[in-house]
């Protein structure tokens, strides 16, 4: 069984993260729109205590970032990277002071299945109370093995969900602005 609490209880946290985390790329010349993103970043949803970041950049720029992350950051799940995403840690020695929350960012180019992946999915959980108590159920039942295998199952239903659901399709808002407004990490 995963051990889950309320991401209510670490989105101070979280977000605390995501603030030092743009202060950080953005230091670093890194260009791109960082968000939030995973259980924590949804009132209501169960979380594992970890923070999710996405780090939405422009196509033409995703390789020489990507290149640029590996100097900041730790390569995490080589084996999943593709030409439209690549996986990282964010070193505990990055957090902002206190924090001891395990930290990931994924980089995708903006409009790429991954991008939209990311997007869609976490937009479809904010939006519908019902989507998000099918994915806190699948976290409950789940061992923490057999979580990684069946949520890809569980968002690819969310995109097949996404034409047809009132919070997606060709209607859809963009993805949440940051909170100040800007499209810098």
């Amino acid at each position: 069984m995963l051990l889950l609490r309320p991401a209510q209880q670490v989105r101070a946290d979280a977000e605390a993260v995501l603030r030092a985390q743009r202060r950080r790329l953005r230091s670093h010349g890194v260009p791109g729109r960082l968000l939030l993103v995973g259980a924590s970043s949804v009132d209501g949803a169960l979380t594992r205590g970890d923070v999710d970041l996405h780090l939405r950049v422009a196509p033409a720029v995703f390789p020489e970032v990507r290149d640029r992350l590996r100097d900041l950051l730790v390569v995490v799940h080589p084996g999943i990277w593709s030409p439209t995403l690549a996986t990282f840690a964010v070193p505990a020695a990055a957090l902002p002071r206190g924090s001891v929350l395990p930290t990931g960012l994924a980089l995708t180019p903006e409009g790429s299945e991954h991008d939209l992946r990311f997007t869609r999915c976490w937009q479809l959980l904010r939006a519908d109370a019902d989507l998000l108590a099918e994915h806190n159920a699948v976290k409950l039942a789940s061992t923490e093995d057999d979580y990684e295998q069946r949520k890809p199952d569980f968002f690819d239903h969310l995109l097949h969900l996404w034409p047809g659901h009132p919070a997606g399709g060709a209607g859809a808002p963009a993805p949440p602005p940051d909170r100040r407004g800007g499209a810098t990490p």
